[in-house]
């Protein structure tokens, strides 16, 4: 059996694991219960009563964090000539097409988020088995196929972000920094839950959402009452 460290102890002293938190409860504790030398991410996991097998009860969105993730978004745009100042402008990272498709084949994903445009979704659908594993892949639903490349890129620096249920109804979101301050947290743990309640599937049955997590990057997670996300 491992030995807890004194940290650790001390963490786990602090979370009564036989109670429901309030938001307002969790976004605070969160920050006291991590012990990280780095500025950890918080976390939050939504256990959703839906069969994620089924495609009629598939949840998927985007949702502009009021206070953005905390993290430095780094951002490709594969677009055609026309387009390649609109995105340097918006502030895109890296802005181009075939060399970056190129490089791409190679192995280079050393980007956040990709942002293209209808026209060239032919050229990039290629790198399908390359950046569909990672999450990388473009994709209409998400903002990121579009012909208004100056507004996603904006949006995805200001925090817009991607979720999806997993294969065991579970929807993982990173939602700021343990840095923020506990309402910016919890406001933006509100936004967040508000959009996947607004994304309910209506062949889902019995209660939705099933359970709320908070956690930060290693900590233990901070079980929240549903109920309570007002107080």
């Amino acid at each position: 059996m491992t030995k807890l460290t004194k940290n650790r102890k001390l963490v786990l002293d602090k979370i009564d694991r036989d109670r429901l938190y309030t938001l307002k409860e969790a976004s605070s504790l969160v920050k006291e219960i991590t012990t990280t030398r780095f500025d950890a991410s918080v976390d939050l996991d939504v256990r959703l009563g839906i069969d994620p097998r089924k495609s009629n009860q598939m949840v998927r969105g985007v949702v502009s964090l009021p206070h953005g993730t905390g993290k430095e978004i780094k951002v490709l745009v594969l677009c055609t000539p026309d387009k390649e100042s609109e995105a340097t402008e918006a502030g895109a990272d890296y802005v181009g097409l075939d060399d970056y498709i190129e490089k791409i084949k190679g192995g280079w994903t050393d980007v956040d988020v990709i942002i293209t445009m209808p026209s060239v979704m032919g050229k990039v659908g290629q790198l399908g088995r390359i950046l569909g594993p990672r999450g990388l892949m473009p994709n209409p639903k998400s903002g990121t196929v579009t012909m208004e490349i100056g507004k996603a890129v904006r949006e995805v620096k200001q925090g817009k972000i991607d979720f999806k249920v997993d294969k065991t109804g579970i929807i993982h979101a990173s939602i700021g920094k343990v840095s923020f301050e506990p309402q910016k947290i919890a406001e933006n743990a509100r936004e967040f839950i508000s959009m996947v309640n607004k994304l309910k599937p209506a062949a889902a049955k019995g209660t939705y959402i099933r359970s709320l997590y908070l956690s930060s990057t290693m900590s233990p997670g901070i079980k929240i009452d549903p109920k309570g996300l007002d107080e």
